[in-house]
Formats: C-alpha cells, sequence, structure tokens
C-alpha cells in the first residue's frame, strides 16, 4: 500500500507505436496495457519456445497444510495499519480497520481460515491499483514510468501470515541457498554486499586477479511463469491442498491504472508475483533458488533479482575463462526459468590495485554473443576497481552538501525541534545507509564526509565553524560517525 498522498500527474502526451495521443482516457488505458504485459519480455525476444528447468527433487518435509490463523494475530496486524496508506479498489480504508480492529479481527479471521479450506481467494483480494510514476527519462516514453501497485489492505494482511508460514517452514528447513540473502532475517543489501567485498579485498590481498559480472534480469518480478513456482513449491514438499490454494492465489488477477480520479478498465495479469505483495518477494526467492547450483567454479550471490558472479586466481586468463564458463550455465539456468538477461545492464569488473593488465581485456560475452561492457563503478555502493571508494564517497558528499545547502537556504522556516527533525531524516540516513562497507577507505577520503556532518550539526545547533568536532556531538546528543581513526 502506498500512501494516500501518492499522485501521478499523467503526461500531457503519451507515445503509443508511431503516434503521439494527448486523450487521458486513452493515455491510461494504453499505460495499463503496457504494465500488465511487462512479464512477457521473455517470450517476445524468444520466439523459439525454451524447455522449463524441471524442478529438482529434493526431501525437504512436507508443509501438509496452512495452519489455522488466530485471531490475536489478526486483530494485531489491523492494529498495527499505518492509517495514511491508500485503500485498494475495494475502497476499504486502513484506518477504517485500525479504528474498527477489536470488532472485526474476528470475522476476517474466520474470512481468512475459510480460504484455506476452499482453496480460493475472493477476487476482489487480486484486483491491483496501478499508479504510474515517472522515473525520468522521456515523458512521451511509457518505459520511462514505474508502476506502483496498490492492493487491497485485507488481501496483504492476510498475506502476511500466509508469509509467516511458509518463511517458518523454509528457514526451520534451510531451504534457501547460503548464496541468497533476501528475505532471510538477519540479511539485507549490506549483508550481502560484505560478503562478496570480504572475498574480493581477500583476493587482492593475496595478489590474485578477481572478476566479476553484475547481472540484470529485465523485468524479473513481473516474468515469473506460474506453472514453474508451481512446480517448485511442490518439490519443495507443498501438499496438494497447499498447491492448489497457490494456483487460486494466482489465477485471475487483473489490475487497473488509476490516475487524476481516472481509472481503467481492467486488464488480465497472468504472468509475475503480485507487485505491491506481501508474498511476491518470497515467491521470487523460491523461483530462482536453484540458481545458484550453476555456477560451476565461480561464486554467485542472489540479493532479490540483482546475481553477481564473481571468481579470482593467479591468472587473468584463466580467472575470465572460469567466470565465462559460469556466466554461459547461469544464462541457460534463467532461460529456463524464462527470465531474460538485460544485456544493457549487465556489466563485467575487473578488480586489481597492483597487479598487470593488458590494454584490452578479454571479452565476457552473452550466449546472443553481446560483449559486456567492462565498468569501473557498479552497484548501490559505487564498487570501483581499486576499491578505493572514492566515487562512492564523492556521490554521498555532494548527495548531502546539496541538502545542507537547502536546509541553511531556508533555516529561517524551521524551529530548532524541525531542525533537528530534519537533518535525522533526510541527512543520517545518507550517511549511515552501507557505512561498514566502505569505512575501509582512507582518512582523507572519510573526513569529507565528517565535514559534511559536522555542518548537518551547525544547521541544528547555530554553533559557529570553531567549535571542535567532540562539542558538536555534545550539542545534539549523536554519536560520530567513526569514519576517521580520531577519537575525542
Amino acid at each position: 500500500m502506498e500512501n494516500k498522498n501518492t499522485s501521478s500527474q499523467l503526461p500531457t502526451a503519451l507515445k503509443i507505436g508511431n503516434t503521439v495521443t494527448t486523450d487521458k482516457s486513452t493515455i491510461i488505458e494504453n499505460f495499463n496495457k503496457h504494465f500488465s504485459t511487462a512479464g512477457h519480455a521473455f517470450h517476445l525476444a524468444t520466439p523459439t519456445p525454451v524447455n522449463s528447468t524441471a524442478p529438482p527433487t529434493t526431501t525437504s518435509p512436507s508443509l501438509p497444510h496452512f495452519s489455522q490463523i488466530c485471531s490475536a494475530d489478526v486483530l494485531n496486524e489491523l492494529q498495527n495499519l499505518d492509517p495514511y496508506k491508500s485503500a485498494g479498489l475495494d475502497n476499504l480504508d486502513p484506518f477504517f480497520l485500525k479504528l474498527s480492529a477489536e470488532i472485526v479481527a474476528t470475522p476476517i479471521t474466520s474470512l481468512f481460515n475459510l480460504s484455506f479450506v476452499s482453496s480460493e481467494i475472493p477476487k476482489d483480494w487480486k484486483a491491483a491499483a496501478v499508479i504510474p510514476l515517472f522515473k525520468g527519462g522521456d515523458t512521451l516514453d511509457p518505459n520511462c514510468y514505474r508502476p506502483i501497485s496498490i492492493l487491497p489492505c485485507l488481501s496483504k494482511v492476510f498475506e502476511s501470515q500466509v508469509n509467516k508460514q511458509i518463511t517458518d517452514h523454509f528457514e526451520s528447513h534451510h531451504t534457501f541457498s547460503a548464496m541468497q540473502s533476501v528475505f532471510k532475517a538477519g540479511h539485507g543489501c549490506t549483508s550481502a554486499t560484505l560478503k562478496v567485498l570480504n572475498y574480493i579485498l581477500t583476493a587482492i590481498d593475496k595478489k590474485h586477479y578477481c572478476a566479476a559480472v553484475f547481472i540484470d534480469l529485465a523485468k524479473a518480478f513481473d516474468s515469473v511463469n506460474h506453472h514453474i513456482l508451481i512446480g517448485r513449491l511442490d518439490s519443495l514438499g507443498f501438499s496438494n491442498d497447499c498447491l492448489a490454494w497457490f494456483t487460486n492465489y494466482f489465477s485471475d488477477r487483473v489490475q487497473c491504472v488509476k490516475s487524476e480520479g481516472l481509472l481503467s478498465g481492467p486488464l488480465a495479469v497472468s504472468m509475475g508475483v503480485p507487485q505491491g505483495s506481501i508474498l511476491g518477494p518470497t515467491l521470487f526467492s523460491v523461483y530462482i533458488n536453484e540458481v545458484a547450483l550453476a555456477a560451476g567454479e565461480s561464486l554467485i550471490h542472489l540479493y532479490a533479482d540483482d546475481t553477481i558472479l564473481y571468481t579470482s586466481g593467479r591468472s587473468l586468463d584463466t580467472v575470465l575463462t572460469t567466470l565465462q564458463a559460469s556466466f554461459n550455465a547461469i544464462q541457460l539456468s534463467f532461460r529456463g526459468l524464462q527470465l531474460l538477461l538485460n544485456t544493457s545492464k549487465t556489466k563485467c569488473m575487473l578488480f586489481n590495485r597492483s597487479l598487470p593488465v593488458p590494454t584490452r581485456l578479454s571479452n565476457i560475452t552473452t550466449l546472443d554473443g553481446s560483449d559486456l561492457e567492462y565498468v569501473d563503478k557498479y552497484l548501490g555502493v559505487w564498487l570501483d576497481c581499486k576499491l578505493s571508494f572514492q566515487t562512492h564517497i564523492k556521490h554521498l558528499q555532494s548527495k548531502v552538501k546539496s541538502r545542507i545547502g537547502f536546509l541553511f537556504h531556508n533555516k529561517a522556516s524551521f524551529t530548532h525541534a524541525a531542525k533537528h527533525t530534519l537533518v535525522k531524516l533526510t541527512i543520517l540516513p545518507i550517511l549511515d545507509f552501507g557505512d561498514v562497507i566502505y569505512k575501509i577507505a582512507s582518512n582523507t577520503l572519510l573526513n569529507k564526509l565528517d565535514a559534511v556532518y559536522h555542518s548537518a550539526i551547525r544547521f541544528v545547533t547555530k554553533a559557529p565553524y570553531t567549535t571542535h568536532h567532540c562539542d558538536l556531538y555534545a550539542l545534539v546528543g549523536w554519536p560520530s560517525l567513526h569514519y576517521s581513526s580520531r577519537r575525542c
């Protein structure tokens, strides 16, 4: 669910094929057609049928049935709803559900449990309102808009309970590959990056070459084949009753685009895990879980739809040959899942600080014969080939400086409390995200982040520039960033 103030202004015009339309009704209908067929990219790019990967056999204990949901759990979910989130197409407002939680929790729980018994989900819960959100680029191009999906509130409450049951089952039986970080307790983007980074640093310390391919998939979540996914769940020991429930969960799903008071007609969504759903990310993890088995002699790490393939060794030729072989196998594995490689966004990188490198590196190529681009920086944390983090820290410094400049320019408009809150919400998260990853950078670089942090504190406290940094921390009660070796 998105915030109630989530809004999307339709473009004044949209390109449809070779024509441009300015009619808002036509624009909204074509947005819906575009978004509802996003998962068809594989089939459009691969006219020759590709055999799907057969579900692997497994010895995982069976999940014989879903457990009955307790009304106390539903009550807790309803009471913790964000009342500022938007209602879905059923117009059932989270604020109302939160307000009436003690009254409606029991009948809603009965409805949830009835769904388990009948293996049916109310059709209204399978209808999504989609808001087109411009993400940059050409306003006429529908590809430059991101679909924000809003599902009925009750469907998300229900899915939360189902998700807890299946993730508990997966975790207790160690279902997910150790090479997959996302949606696992204690794992996240930072821990995933740290794992890869530690391997690269170790290789560099050993005077080894280390190369990596950063794999990007086109519309991965939208491209999930339901038949293959049900087969995956079957192989993991889900009973026929559970499989029947999931089959119904995927069937008869529709979406409408909603914007500026207009609502498109409904269109069927026959592929993908539902955007904005609670179950979607977990089911996608199930879908790609076996991909790691194809990595061969290389290492692999999967985080949602981001995949990193990497290896190291004393010989550069051997490293690149090994990486190419593993990349070929991974591509075949993705093809078996009917997931399409986004060649333009799939990149490779050679990590090296001191070893000799030829002027022209051997190309890593896709199965279709396209050469991957070698890059000097990649990922949300901007990795560079020498792991200096210079580019990343400059990016953070520029981003924070821009925001602090805006705050100082408008400082007369804010109370002390407002200043304190603004910095905590808009500045500190930028400095905190992934800080354990790039703290190995040089003190010269890390001091640049100390400097912008101190500027943020001066904005809150009005302290003069001559104030020592230790005194600044005391004024706001915040710790130092611990970026440099300095200690108060």
